[in-house]
């Protein structure tokens, strides 16, 4: 083989799609190509020449090989494939901005590899400007990320409080089922289960003509239909249940029921037995002894791409029962409460992606202003679970976004008026201050507190002018790639060729999700969630928020696998770590990010960025 030949073989190893492929089906391309130092007197040579499929080396070159708009392209950028797919040829114009090496093979050789199913769909993808990327298809753990409404087999098998325990009874063999949802007036209000038969009424010697509502467990632990089976098997972890009833957000009423045995058909494997041991410690000691084990659990259990899918929500459900643990501690040492709260949760928690990097973000919501002695018992409760939290591995948040904060312990009126300040004066300043408290939620306490001020907040979110705000301060943050589609690396680390994927990427498609479940009225808090909620009048397409869903989850699992693998809290990931085929699925979300961006400020700003 001559040296030319040894030196394009040597390429197309490296180059993705051709390094899926054996070394002679690599070798047949080599019949024919060319090594083309491309400057701008040879551009016209490329362009007199018939159909062949051109990948750049080095160099930054301006391409327009189709009907399509011109592209700027550079290192392990294709053209001339657009004619191959669609049998026809085009004309290639190109503009030499920096003149480097261009690989050229034959297009009968290309052709020829057109059967190999995994060569054609990444040059389909291409022409198609897809991410080259199945995450939400191929992972082995989307299962948890699937709406229970989705999994739900059968309607749920119910009756009235009136009705007798016999009657249930028969209710119950007639349909094989081990449990049964009690209605009032079509409203969840109990529950029963065989255990609850053998042990109330059969050991017990109970008049089975007597009501069922004596001895149902009343008022159940509940799930509404929008959240996922993972949100249900952390639930009956965390509360030690079998069965989890699933209402409707908006009616209340019962639309079925989760059980264990139905997870065990769904789960295909277990990433949960951390939770259950959090669930039950005691002491503070206990707890944090657990809570360290979480990064070991996350390092030895994530071994696929897929499992990072999920590692965030463990991480955030895990932050959630350690901080219901530390607030049941101290309240056991301190008393109860004086007044309903609610502790809310911002950011990655929220949003239930959190990292080994990832801080506290907290506030207290209180249902009136607190007198002296109740803003000392609120003080000390938050200082106790801050600190417990840091102790337990969630550092203490640097901008002191946290309720030991008293700025960020505020009772609902004022949260509101609050809310009404950021709508008056949406600032750049002002934005990057508040942006984080746009993704919230509440891990304990009143939850209907925290609905309220949903339901205050929600129609002020929705005007067009902080739409637009929050539009703009997204579109000023760019993505890392040049004008040549050459990644942008970070200054001042340690490793010349890394990005932020973090502050670079995945911020942006929070960011744009964000905007859009605010205009469309989504509530929910986590970045899928929204995408997937999104409705129609939203104004993103579905195809465009299933693109963003996939870009999201591909750049979750590189943050996750270089923050396992390296042992680091960063997001900072190095080029040089990922397989030719990740560097062109990078670049592809990185374009699709920046499409998302324009296409955003354009509907919520009129274009003005």
């Amino acid at each position: 083989m001559s040296t030319i030949a040894q030196q394009v073989s040597d390429f197309l190893a490296t180059s993705a799609p051709f390094d899926s492929l054996d070394e002679a089906a690599r070798d047949s391309l080599l019949i024919g190509a060319e090594l083309i130092y491309l400057t701008q007197e040879k551009a016209a040579d490329v362009k007199a020449t018939s159909a062949a499929l051109y990948l750049i080396q080095s160099g930054q070159y301006t391409v327009k090989d189709s009907f399509e708009p011109k592209r700027h392209v550079s290192d392990g950028d294709y053209f001339g494939i657009h004619g191959l797919l669609d049998r026809q040829t085009y004309p290639i114009d190109i503009v030499v901005e920096s003149p480097g090496l261009v690989f050229k093979f034959a297009a009968l050789r290309v052709a020829a590899l057109f059967d190999n199913p995994h060569v054609l769909g990444f040059f389909q993808g291409l022409q198609r400007n897809d991410l080259q990327n199945q995450a939400a298809l191929s992972s082995s753990s989307m299962w948890l990320y699937k709406p229970l409404g989705d999994v739900l087999e059968k309607l749920p098998i119910s009756t009235d409080e009136t009705t007798s325990i016999q009657d249930a009874a028969v209710l119950m063999l007639k349909h094989s089922v081990s449990s049964l949802l009690i209605t009032q007036q079509e409203t969840l209000v109990g529950i029963v289960t065989d255990r609850d038969l053998r042990n109330r009424v059969v050991a017990k010697g109970h008049d089975s003509r007597l009501s069922v509502s004596e001895i149902m467990t009343k008022a159940p632990v509940q799930i509404t239909h929008q959240k996922t089976v993972f949100d249900a098997l952390a639930l009956m972890t965390e509360k030690n249940i079998h069965h989890l009833p699933i209402i409707n957000k908006q009616t209340n009423a019962p639309i079925g029921m989760i059980t264990a045995t139905d997870i065990v058909r769904q789960q295909k494997g277990n990433v949960l037995f951390i939770m259950g041991a959090l669930s039950k410690a005691d002491s503070l000691y206990a707890l944090t002894r657990l809570s360290w084990q979480l990064p070991h659990y996350l390092s030895s259990h994530a071994k696929r791409m897929g499992d990072f899918d999920i590692a965030g929500k463990v991480l955030s459900q895990a932050t959630d029962i350690m901080t219901r643990k530390l607030i049941t501690f101290f309240q056991q040492a301190h008393g109860k409460a004086p007044m309903m709260f609610a502790w809310l949760v911002y950011g990655s928690q929220a949003r239930e992606d959190q990292t080994l990097g990832s801080d506290q973000d907290n506030g207290l919501l209180l249902a009136k202003s607190p007198n002296q002695t109740q803003a000392e018992y609120f003080r000390d409760m938050a200082s106790y679970v801050c600190q417990g939290l840091a102790k337990c591995g969630i550092k203490l948040c640097n901008g002191n976004i946290m309720a030991s904060n008293d700025a960020l312990c505020l009772p609902l009126d004022k949260a509101i008026d609050e809310a009404k300040q950021w709508i008056a004066s949406p600032t750049k300043s002002a934005i990057m201050h508040f942006n984080i408290f746009l993704d919230v939620r509440c891990a304990a306490g009143d939850i209907d507190l925290f609905r309220q001020l949903q339901q205050a907040r929600q129609p002020l979110l929705k005007q067009s002018a902080f739409l637009a705000a929050l539009a703009r301060h997204t579109n000023d943050i760019a993505v890392p790639l040049s004008v040549f589609q050459k990644f942008v690396y970070e200054k001042d680390k340690q490793r010349k060729d890394t990005i932020d994927i973090k502050v670079k990427a995945i911020a942006l498609v929070n960011n744009i999700a964000r905007v859009y479940a605010l205009a469309g009225g989504v509530q929910v808090p986590s970045t899928l969630a929204r995408l997937a909620a999104l409705p129609q009048q939203a104004g993103l397409a579905k195809k465009d928020a299933d693109n963003l869903r996939d870009i999201w989850l591909f750049l979750n699992r590189l943050r996750w696998r270089h923050q396992l693998d390296n042992k680091a809290t960063d997001s900072c990931v190095s080029i040089g770590s990922l397989s030719s085929i990740e560097k062109h699925q990078l670049k592809a979300s990185l374009k699709a990010i920046e499409r998302a961006k324009q296409a955003m400020v354009m509907k919520f700003s009129g274009g003005m960025g």
